[in-house]
């Protein structure tokens, strides 16, 4: 009896050392939406290097709702994590989750987008704002200084969405282009073909159009193809679908970003901050302006 006794207190032992170990080796991704390939990529790159580095991955969808994403954290936090990784659904909404995790001692790192309060270990992102200026410059080329334009903006209160448009708005300012229109279409794919419908119908004489990311433009496309009208068309985001359609020539551009390498930089800088090595407040990720 005493022996089995024995066998059983190992085993729970064992058990509860496993579950500690595992516990010490956990990290989580909270995402803004996983209806967006740029955002599941985003979290392959993560999971791949987590695995690489010795970490379970614990990854959270949080639907483009900032009070999912403020459950999704509260969960995360009773759960112990070592830190989180999370990709806003709205610059200001994410304040309330992160400082729940400031003050449950969980680093936080957000990707992509930024927090316009919290404190935050680093964030990595893109340069969004060179990257809108990239977009409008590429249009001025293509289609002259008095390009006659539009724009598709994305989720309001999202700091890609207003560096993406500073960007854009200041290639226009410094060029004789015209912005006949811009408004929002929330980052998704059916919004962008609706939104842009409407706005071909008020302004026939366009001649190109920026789509603050790659869904936003391929819902564009529709649009225009079924108008008959000759616009071009620049996404950004350089997800497989709009990459696709520009070597069909179907989208003029996109402005790559490297999704993937944001999660996984995410990830190692997360580890660096839970080994108490020195990280930068802002880590800026390579992107380029795809063509055919």
């Amino acid at each position: 009896m005493n022996k089995l006794a024995s066998i059983i207190s190992a085993a729970v032992l064992s058990a509860s050392f496993t579950a500690t170990a595992s516990a010490q080796d956990t990290m989580a991704m909270v995402v803004s939406t996983l209806n967006n390939p740029f955002f599941v990529t985003m979290k392959e790159g993560a999971e791949a290097r987590a695995q690489e580095l010795g970490y379970d991955l614990i990854v959270l969808d949080s639907q483009n709702d900032p009070s999912k994403e403020l459950s999704n954290v509260e969960d995360l936090t009773v759960r112990g994590v070592k830190a989180i990784l999370i990709n806003p659904t709205d610059s200001d909404a994410v304040s309330n989750a992160i400082r729940m995790a400031n003050r449950a001692d969980i680093p936080v790192l957000t990707l992509d987008r930024g927090a316009s309060r919290g404190e935050v270990v680093s964030h990595i992102a893109s340069d969004n704002v060179a990257g809108g200026e990239a977009a409008g410059k590429f249009i001025m080329e293509k289609v002259g200084e008095k390009a006659r334009v539009m724009q598709l903006e994305g989720i309001p209160g999202t700091s890609a969405a207003r560096e993406r448009g500073k960007g854009f708005l200041k290639a226009v300012d410094n060029s004789n282009m015209t912005l006949l229109s811009s408004q929002p279409a929330d980052f998704d794919r059916a919004k962008g073909l609706n939104v842009m419908e409407n706005m071909l119908a008020a302004n026939p004489d366009v001649q190109a159009v920026f789509a603050q990311n790659d869904e936003m433009a391929l819902g564009a496309l529709r649009a225009v193809r079924a108008s008959g009208k000759d616009v071009l068309i620049v996404g950004f985001d350089g997800t497989e679908d709009g990459i696709a359609a520009v070597n069909r020539g179907l989208l003029g551009a996109t402005v790559a970003q490297q999704p993937d390498m944001i999660g996984a930089l995410g990830v190692e800088t997360a580890v660096k901050a839970l080994n108490k090595e020195a990280v930068e407040k802002y880590i800026p990720v390579p992107l380029k302006v795809v063509t055919k």
